[in-house]
C-alpha cells in the first residue's frame, strides 16, 4: 500500500468493496466539528496504548485535519509492524474542499 493516498483514491475505496480501516487520529472536539462516518476513531496520543484495536491483516488509512498528524501516526504504525498503512493527504480538510463540501470545513 503506498506510503499516501489522496481524498479521490479514498472516495473510490469507500464506495467499492474494499477492506479497510479509517483511522481517524484527530481529537473528540474536532470529530464533532466534521467526521467521515465508519472511521475508527483514535486520538493520536492514545495510539500507542490502543495499538491492540488495529488490524494487522487489513490495510489502515490513517486521516487528521491536514495531514501532518497521521503522517506521523503512519511512521509509529510502520515502525510497530504495521506494514499496510497510509497517509490520507490533506485530511479532511481535503475531503471536505475536493470530495463532500457539505463535510464542515474547520
Amino acid at each position: 500500500m503506498n506510503a499516501e493516498i489522496g481524498v479521490a483514491e479514498l472516495a473510490r475505496l469507500r464506495v467499492s468493496d474494499a477492506d479497510f480501516v479509517l483511522l481517524d487520529v484527530r481529537e473528540a472536539d474536532e470529530l464533532a466539528l466534521a467526521a467521515l462516518p465508519g472511521a475508527l476513531h483514535v486520538p493520536m496520543d492514545e495510539v500507542p496504548e490502543r495499538l491492540h484495536e488495529l488490524p494487522r491483516d487489513k490495510p489502515i488509512i490513517v486521516m487528521c485535519h491536514g495531514g501532518v498528524r497521521s503522517a506521523r501516526v503512519v511512521r509509529y504504525l510502520r515502525q510497530q509492524g504495521f506494514e499496510r498503512v497510509s497517509n490520507l493527504a490533506g485530511g479532511i480538510e481535503a475531503w471536505s474542499c475536493e470530495i463532500d463540501p457539505s463535510v464542515p470545513r474547520y
